[in-house]
């Protein structure tokens, strides 16, 4: 099973680029965030046509999560959950579902659009770090109750500053700040690892380029989409990866889609 992670950043825009890439590359599940776009004007007839399945948790202009599920190799979609349970929220930010791919592979999946929290000490930012509490309290009880959970999307957080273009010029900024990165920390310790590192790869692997001054080409980028998974799911991991093609097309979204692939 091929799952993978997008922040598209409006689905109206991006949607036939989000659909061939969807064919070309052979995704088996998408988790897309920023959508921008309402359940009823989220573009289901491109999916469909594509061949997949869509569920939808949208909101106007702003946020919004979805996932794409292709009809030829997933077997069933269950449990489908819209925002994180017992946690009050107006902003539209979270997606879970229990899918079951025909080869047998079983994942327990959840979308997420962290907050970006704006500045650092701001009441947006406090939302962030409150947020993702109300995640970890969530991922606890998912894992105790022997889900094989995977948490992957638009995190908001370099994990260290070895996912950072420069640190440096990064230090205490929003994103890499110490509160966030202990946050995430803290979600990890719930049960989860950060599929990135079970493999090597290349430095300066990012996943986010700012569309200003030039970041794509330039290589300024940041990793704030991560794949998070907890046993035994991590050891039937085979491969993550970054896939840049679309970053360097057309009007793309400032993200890139990270694959990773997953035996039966």
């Amino acid at each position: 099973m091929k799952i993978a992670t997008w922040n598209v950043n409006s689905i109206k825009v991006r949607a036939p680029q989000v659909c061939a890439w969807l064919q070309a590359s052979g995704t088996d599940v998408l988790a897309m965030q920023e959508i921008k776009t309402t359940d009823d004007l989220f573009p289901r007839d491109a999916f469909d046509a594509a061949g997949y399945d869509t569920y939808v948790f949208g909101q106007k202009t702003y946020n919004g999560v979805a996932l794409a599920v292709r009809r030829e190799t997933v077997a069933k979609v269950e449990d489908v959950v819209t925002g994180i349970p017992h946690y009050p929220d107006e902003q539209k930010r979270f997606i879970a579902a229990t899918i079951t791919g025909k080869d047998g592979a079983r994942v327990r999946l959840a979308g997420v659009y962290v907050p970006n929290g704006q500045a650092v000490g701001c009441d947006k930012y406090l939302y962030k770090l409150d947020w993702l509490s109300a995640l970890t309290h969530w991922t606890r009880a998912e894992i105790a109750a022997g889900n094989p959970l995977m948490i992957v999307g638009d995190y908001n957080i370099a994990p260290t500053d070895a996912d950072v273009w420069n640190p440096e010029s990064w230090k205490g900024n929003i994103l890499v700040s110490e509160p966030e990165r202990s946050a995430l920390k803290t979600l990890l310790a719930a049960g989860l690892t950060d599929t990135w590192n079970l493999e090597l790869h290349d430095p300066e692997t990012y996943s986010w380029w700012d569309y200003r001054q030039s970041g794509f080409e330039k290589n300024h980028g940041l990793r704030i989409d991560l794949m998070l998974a907890a046993e035994p799911l991590t050891q039937r991991i085979k491969d993550v990866a970054v896939d840049t093609a679309p970053r360097a097309t057309e009007k793309p979204s400032d993200h890139a889609p990270v694959v990773l692939t997953l035996s039966a």
